[in-house]
């Protein structure tokens, strides 16, 4: 019984960081996501590098 539980925990376990990994590089959005101006696409970037001259 106890190693079904152990099991459990860490089968559970090795879900959430595969989630997390997942979802880290099946991303679309450029940036950070906080608003900052921080876009990684040269179309964003230029525009900014424009306004900054």
């Amino acid at each position: 019984m106890q190693e079904l539980i152990i099991f459990l925990v860490f089968a559970a376990a090795l879900a959430y960081l595969g989630r997390r990994m997942y979802g880290s590089f099946s991303k679309k959005q450029a940036g950070c996501g906080k608003g900052c101006g921080c876009a990684t696409d040269a179309k964003t970037m230029l525009h900014t590098t424009e306004k900054r001259i």
